[in-house]
């Protein structure tokens, strides 16, 4: 710690003397949140900010964040604190990283986050949402012209053992070969610990080998893009191997006003933490939930949209998948109707999405019907949305349903943003008179020109929400959060 923080020294130092050269740009973000959480822990209440900054000086750049989690909240509704040590306070500097470039060339040292393709092969990258950070740390080498080279390797720590480290290492190229095709390829290799061997004290790790390449047609209103990988994988330094195979494509077509678009996925054994496989669908839905994306699936998905008039808009997206032995299946639809003229707007959308696992005897299905209407009252925007959601589940004989209403809010008054929206789960709509709803508020507003803060109370479902402007996906909780943003 006390060698990071000489070389943090040295580096402002640095930089502060550059100071007053016109070329330095200092920018940054602080970010503070408190959560108090209604749950039978032993805690209830955690805090954490996180401050990161970037210097960039010429051909020069260096960048890092200061994380405090005291102690970390975790998205995960079922992981109580139920036993609070001093453990679980965690604060240091960490995402470090510096770079320099000139002109084509850049040579990256630190947190990486990089993608090969369509992140079929390789993607570093973080989920914010679900609390996932799959960014290695190492060394990045970049070519940017009309070949584009990147070469890298890097080091994520293992996911079931914090102390011992997972390697990734490759390479990826890409050129033009005519005006209109793109040819590329990547070569990949990753190393994972998997035990210690209790005779010899040894770490035993699982090594996967990888190559892909991938192909790009651009013409004047048609667009396909494709690729495939291949990776074997086993105990390090074993013969026997298991094969995996991966095949994405699609293609887009411009036929103003109206866009038609497809694609295709194919994977069998190909799942590894640091690939991002196209989902293929519209709701970004696995084929199961109990199973996880890569294993083994086939599927394809159509959409359209249609640009009626300047202010209507008709979107159609349907996708199917299937694994091999065809006894798991999955079907997502999506369409919207939207017309936007002035202050004055309305939507209708619905969503199907449905799940079949012949092997277990489960089928479920939800369909969503929604409807949008937006005006303008005493000079503010107001928003209210209509959901409801239709749920059907089958295990053996024994079926369920359930509906699941929801009703939003979202008006402005001056610099003020509120959503308020309530949502709940019967069986029947003669229930909805006496049921219990999950109620909450969130109000952002802008205290400096530079600083937001927001403010959400009460229960939340989780899922897919739209509040104040921004979509994202959140988990279940019920309580209060306070979030304090700030740029410079």
């Amino acid at each position: 710690m006390n060698r990071i923080l000489l070389t943090i020294l040295i580096i402002l130092c640095a930089f502060s003397v550059l100071g007053a050269q016109s070329n330095l740009r200092i920018g940054g973000l602080n970010e503070m949140s408190y959560i108090y959480r209604t749950a039978e822990d032993s805690l209830n209440s955690y805090f954490s900010n996180a401050f990161g900054f970037n210097l960039n000086y010429q051909n020069f750049g260096f960048g890092m964040k200061y994380i405090a989690d005291l102690p970390k909240y975790s998205t995960n509704q079922s992981e109580l604190l139920s036993d609070f040590s001093a453990t679980d306070l965690k604060s240091g500097w960490q995402e470090i990283y510096a770079y320099y470039q000139k002109d084509a060339f850049k040579v990256h040292a630190g947190t990486i986050t990089e993608s090969f393709g369509v992140g079929l092969s390789f993607r570093s990258w973080e989920d914010l949402e679900f609390d996932q950070d799959n960014r290695i740390d190492g060394f990045l080498l970049r070519y940017d012209e009309e070949l584009k080279l990147k070469a890298l390797y890097g080091a994520i720590p293992n996911r079931n053992q914090d102390s011992k480290l997972d390697l990734a290492y490759g390479f990826d190229a890409e050129y033009p070969m005519l005006s209109f095709l793109n040819l590329g390829a990547s070569l990949l290799g990753y190393r994972d610990f998997n035990m210690v061997n209790p005779l010899t004290q040894r770490d035993i790790y699982k090594e996967r080998n990888l190559w892909a390449s991938r192909i790009a047609l651009a013409f004047e209103k048609l667009e396909i893009n494709a690729e495939y990988a291949q990776s074997e994988s086993g105990d390090f330094g074993s013969d026997d191997k298991i094969k995996g195979e991966a095949l994405y494509g699609n293609a887009n077509l411009d036929l103003y006003p109206i866009t038609l678009g497809a694609a295709y996925k194919k994977y069998d054994s190909f799942n590894h933490r640091l690939q991002d496989l196209p989902a293929a669908n519209y709701h970004t839905e696995t084929l199961a939930d109990n199973l996880g994306s890569g294993i083994d699936e086939e599927g394809y998905q159509a959409y359209a949209n249609w640009q009626i008039s300047p202010t209507m808009g008709l979107n159609v997206d349907y996708a199917e998948a299937w694994n091999a032995d065809k006894d798991k299946k999955m079907n997502d639809l999506y369409a919207s109707l939207s017309n936007e003229a002035g202050s004055y707007l309305w939507g209708l959308e619905y969503a199907h999405i449905e799940k079949l696992d012949e092997g277990t005897k489960e089928w479920q299905k939800e369909a969503i019907p929604a409807a949008t209407l937006g005006f303008r009252f005493l000079g503010e925007g107001v928003i209210l949305k209509l959901e409801y959601k239709m749920k059907e589940k089958q295990h053996y004989d024994i079926s369920s349903e359930r509906i699941e209403p929801k009703l939003q809010l979202d008006f402005g008054i001056k610099k003020l943003s509120l959503s308020m929206s309530a949502q709940t789960s019967v069986i029947e709509t003669s229930e909805l008179s006496d049921a219990n709803y999950k109620a909450n508020v969130e109000a952002k507003y802008p205290l400096w020109d530079h600083s937001d803060i927001t403010i959400f109370a009460g229960k939340d479902a989780g899922g897919k929400v739209c509040r104040n402007g921004t979509c994202r996906y959140v988990a279940p909780f019920q309580g209060v959060k306070v979030e304090l943003s700030t740029r410079f």
